[in-house]
């Protein structure tokens, strides 16, 4: 594997693993401020609406400027909202903490901008994709794990061990990290935040893909943001298990993506069967997990983490080559900003639903993804 894209993933895998040490602990670490679960997915969805303002922009500042000096922004941005929300004392600043790092929020959508960049052709760039996916994967499988242990010292702990890395792969980041564009846009950049996706308004082309990209959001951030809750209030599961449970899935994703996509998924399927079949997968799985029945839980997870990986990987790289090659950091972000804006509504929907059955948002979850079965196929025609 080349130099440049072992950096880049290193970077990434850093920076997921931070991600994921907070992700399980952060519904415990909030019930300490006497936060409802409503309150929680509120919380979850101020990060979702500053990064859907930003994320676009961003991308398209590295279509301009370069990768490097963005995606160091975003990552020093991360270290700083992280050591807020760990040293707050009152509700509101956790929101600042959340807000800080959702103002900058560029992290994964530049970073696949950055091994785009280095792809030969169409089949190198959806592995590459996949690389990064693999090593998103490797984040949420340690960073759980990791996550569940530092809880055993306080439900603070994680987040100012996140930070601290996030910290530290910015100083490494700074001395090692490549440019990798330099195909510049020259393109007038507007600082308007929906100027982007006016642009995406127009490019009928993308239009259902980015509509399957908005279909398989519902799915991702369902699954997330009310997932910790769901254990806790139906099986009675801590924190630690509930991290381990995270691990598991990273597990079944790192497997996807870094072994089965390559050398099953992709030879044996088009890019629209794998939407059809993967969308029906993540429709069984939620299904399956609003059932309220353990050893039927069990048996979603592992569909759940095979969907969502190989979704993500294919939907992208479909978006990235559809666009021109001066566009794609602007077109990347624009995924990244309508996953926020899914991550800015669906938890609030879900949190509320939740309140009166915690089976309700996953089997409504499930319907929708059942549409995106018949929306892979028109994309197709």
């Amino acid at each position: 594997m080349q130099r440049q894209k072992l950096i880049i993933l290193l970077t990434v895998l850093v920076d997921v693993i931070g991600f994921g040490i907070v992700i399980p602990i952060l519904p415990f670490y909030v019930s300490e401020f006497g936060a409802s679960a409503l309150m929680v997915t509120v919380l979850f969805a101020s990060y979702s609406v500053c990064s859907f303002l930003s994320s676009p922009f961003l991308g398209a500042l590295s279509d301009r400027i370069g990768r490097r000096p963005v995606l160091l922004f975003s990552i020093a941005s991360t270290a700083v909202g992280w050591f807020v929300f760990a040293s707050a004392a009152t509700l509101p600043f956790l929101f600042l903490g959340r807000i800080i790092d959702g103002l900058a929020a560029g992290n994964f959508s530049i970073a696949q901008s950055y091994l785009i960049d280095l792809s030969k052709d169409e089949k190198d760039r959806t592995t590459n994709i996949g690389l990064l996916g693999a090593a998103f994967g490797i984040g949420f499988t340690l960073g759980p794990m990791i996550g569940g242990m530092l809880s055993k010292f306080s439900h603070a702990t994680p987040f100012w061990f996140a930070g601290g890395l996030a910290t530290l792969n910015v100083i490494v980041a700074w001395f090692t990290l490549p440019e990798t564009n330099f195909t510049r846009s020259t393109k007038k950049l507007s600082y308007h935040p929906f100027a982007p996706l006016k642009n995406a308004l127009k490019a009928k082309h993308l239009h259902v893909m980015l509509l399957t990209w908005i279909f398989f959001a519902v799915a991702q951030v369902t699954s997330q943001s009310i997932f910790a809750l769901f254990t806790q209030r139906v099986f009675g599961y801590t924190s630690f298990t509930t991290g381990l449970l995270f691990t598991s899935l990273g597990i079944i994703v790192i497997i996807n993506q870094a072994a089965l996509l390559k050398r099953f998924w992709l030879p044996n399927f088009t890019d629209v069967q794998l939407e059809m079949i993967m969308f029906a997968g993540l429709a069984a799985a939620v299904v399956l997990i609003g059932t309220k029945q353990e050893w039927l839980f069990y048996a979603a997870l592992p569909l759940l983490g095979t969907g969502q990986g190989i979704l993500r990987t294919v939907i992208t790289s479909r978006i990235a080559g559809a666009v021109e090659p001066t566009m794609k950091g602007e077109a990347l972000g624009i995924t990244s900003s309508l996953m926020s804006a899914s991550m800015a509504v669906v938890p609030i929907i879900a949190g509320a639903l939740f309140e009166i059955d915690p089976a309700i948002p996953y089997l409504l979850s499930g319907a929708i993804l059942l549409g995106g079965v018949v929306l892979s196929k028109k994309g197709a025609s």
